[in-house]
């Protein structure tokens, strides 16, 4: 398996493969890689030739600096199973901080239209200021025709979409489905963290949003938020964070419902330390 560290050497073999017309699909982690990145990369290889992995630790979309220490780093565990899937197709890119930042390790200021103000950008300050960053540098060194992302972080797909049209990057970004676990928990490289009680707790993060699915046709967008509200206030060892149905266009908190729009609902919940997020289209 082709593995680098060094940007130098990945342009060098990327510059290679579109010698000879090869397609290449890209797909950026911070590792501790599972089956929603495998279905992701398998995704990748039916539609290219390559697809480059990236595994790096972005140390600038991180708001809680913790977070960022404690955030698993297991690259032997993660080639292991970038291997099971295709040791010829699949190239690594594993680089240092310095290798993404040199010495200025800081985010450039985006704006996305306003999605960057709402859910996640409310609660996690400079977030997606770190995001963009990041993956406008991969996508300058990596230089994929298609790059792949996983709907469980909708508003980073969104996010992304709108930095691709922005600044005219030539990269088809594909939006997957969410993959979960056969409990229903959606599959998250921090649910390695999760406490075993924790861990069992967990499903009923997507049992509600299905619930809310299905009232959704019959409840108002506030009558539902409420609902969902007072699940988890009885909840022993789940904490919401917060609930918003959003129009999937804008990501705007809905007030009333029309026909003519598209619907989903997003959550974030606490599992002791452990921060989940998921989402659910709703029409």
């Amino acid at each position: 398996m082709n593995i680098f560290e060094n940007k130098t050497e990945l342009i060098a073999h990327v510059d290679a493969l579109k010698c000879e017309k090869k397609t290449l699909g890209f797909l950026p982690t911070m590792g501790a890689l599972h089956q929603g990145h495998a279905s992701l990369i398998r995704k990748g290889l039916d539609e290219n030739d390559f697809v480059v992995v990236s595994i790096f630790v972005n140390p600038t979309q991180f708001d809680n600096q913790e977070d960022l220490v404690k955030y698993p780093r297991t690259l032997d565990s993660d080639v292991e199973l970038l291997e099971t899937i295709s040791e010829e197709k699949v190239i690594v890119y594993a680089p240092s901080v310095d290798d993404i930042y040199g010495n200025n390790v800081i985010s450039t200021s985006f704006s996305y239209d306003g999605l960057e103000h709402e859910m996640e950008g409310r609660f996690r300050e400079g977030h997606f200021d770190g995001v963009g960053t990041v993956v406008k540098r991969l996508f300058e060194i990596v230089r994929p025709d298609k790059a792949y992302f996983g709907e469980k972080d909708f508003q980073q797909l969104m996010i992304i979409k709108k930095l691709v049209e922005k600044y005219n990057i030539p990269v088809k970004v594909i939006g997957c489905k969410i993959y979960r676990a056969k409990d229903g928990l959606a599959m998250s490289s921090r649910n390695l963290r999760l406490k075993p009680e924790y861990r069992e707790a967990a499903p009923f993060v997507y049992k509600t949003l299905k619930a809310a699915k299905d009232k959704f046709g019959i409840k108002s967008a506030d009558k539902l938020t409420e609902w969902v509200t007072k699940q988890f206030a009885g909840h022993d060892l789940l904490t919401l964070e917060y609930f918003i149905i959003a129009d999937i266009r804008t990501l705007k908190t809905v007030k009333r419902k029309t026909n003519q729009k598209s619907y989903r609902a997003f959550i974030a919940v606490y599992a002791d330390d452990i921060r989940l997020i998921d989402n659910i289209a709703l029409n």
